[in-house]
């Protein structure tokens, strides 16, 4: 019954957004954002105790309050782009994306390094594999299934377009062992809370948060160059996907030192590109849980 419900509203929204005009998008966006904002306090909170962790008092309530009407409108709006992207021509989807420090990627490729694209729950971070699979070739990444079957086969053959493979979160190791030694680009969401077995800690907006090393352990095993890329935009029309400086694993006789240095480096370029326009980024998540748990209840 569930699974039939949410099929039913995403139908309902898709047909919409498809009828409306385009001009008028954007502004309807902003008024069903705005009430899902004040509807929606479960998230809410989340979002305020994660700004009050990450900013403290370097920012007042107004401004964490526009951040956070903001994640939700950008959510909003990346979904539009979703469902406009199905069945999207190659030539249409890179129409709208521009791609900034390319070359760090294309030196890599002509190199023939095994390469691991990390990025974040930031900006229209669906829209980061799609375009890059369809400029630079066939890649593999990383999803957790929904709950729903219906509205996960929706997903996952949006995700699955341009030669994208997508493997399960859940057991992924072998898959993308398996994919690097196929040399396939392997993507990463790598920004969420993890428990104590799955994270190591970091430093992130100068809280101990629980960070996945999983691209620094490939990255170390397989000599694989860690690439960060991040997707931003100022009109929900056009996007901008920028590469930043690659992160390589050191080899040292510290293997643990070598991935945690690895890790942090991860981290501190999020926290980089989020500081720079917080209003992009996920805050619905309870990225500090791990460690500070009693704070969101």
């Amino acid at each position: 019954m569930k699974d039939l419900m949410y099929t039913i509203l995403f139908k309902s929204f898709k047909y919409f957004i498809i009828l409306i005009p385009n001009s008028f998008v954007l502004l309807g966006m902003k008024g069903f954002t705005r009430v899902l904002y004040f509807f929606d306090k479960k998230h809410r909170k989340v979002a305020q105790v994660n700004l009050d962790l990450a900013y403290e008092d370097n920012l007042s309530q107004i401004e964490k309050e526009h951040i956070i009407k903001s994640c939700y409108l950008n959510l909003g709006m990346s979904l539009v782009d979703f469902i406009e992207n199905q069945g999207i021509s190659k030539e249409a989807l890179l129409s709208k994306v521009t791609f900034k420090n390319e070359k760090i990627l294309e030196n890599v490729l002509a190199q023939k390094k095994k390469v691991i694209l990390v990025t974040a729950h930031y900006g229209n971070w669906e829209l980061v594999a799609l375009s890059i699979a369809a400029k630079f070739g066939d890649m593999t990444i990383i999803g957790r299934d929904l709950d729903s079957f219906k509205m996960n086969s929706i997903l996952k053959q949006n995700r699955e377009q341009f030669g994208i493979e997508v493997i399960d979160k859940k057991g992924a190791m072998k898959s993308m062992i398996s994919a690097l030694k196929a040399n396939r680009m392997l993507g990463l969401l790598v920004d969420q809370n993890t428990s104590d077995s799955e994270g190591l800690l970091v430093n992130f907006f100068e809280k101990p948060v629980r960070h996945t090393p999983s691209a620094a352990i490939l990255s170390r095993r397989f000599d694989a160059v860690i690439l960060p890329v991040y997707i931003t935009t100022e009109d929900y029309k056009h996007y901008t996907l920028t590469f930043y400086d690659s992160i390589e694993t050191a080899k040292t006789n510290n293997k643990g030192a070598d991935i945690l240095d690895c890790v942090q480096k991860q981290a501190k370029i999020t926290e980089e590109v989020i500081r720079r326009k917080p209003e992009e980024w996920f805050w619905l998540h309870k990225r500090w849980k791990n460690q500070f748990e009693h704070c969101y209840d």
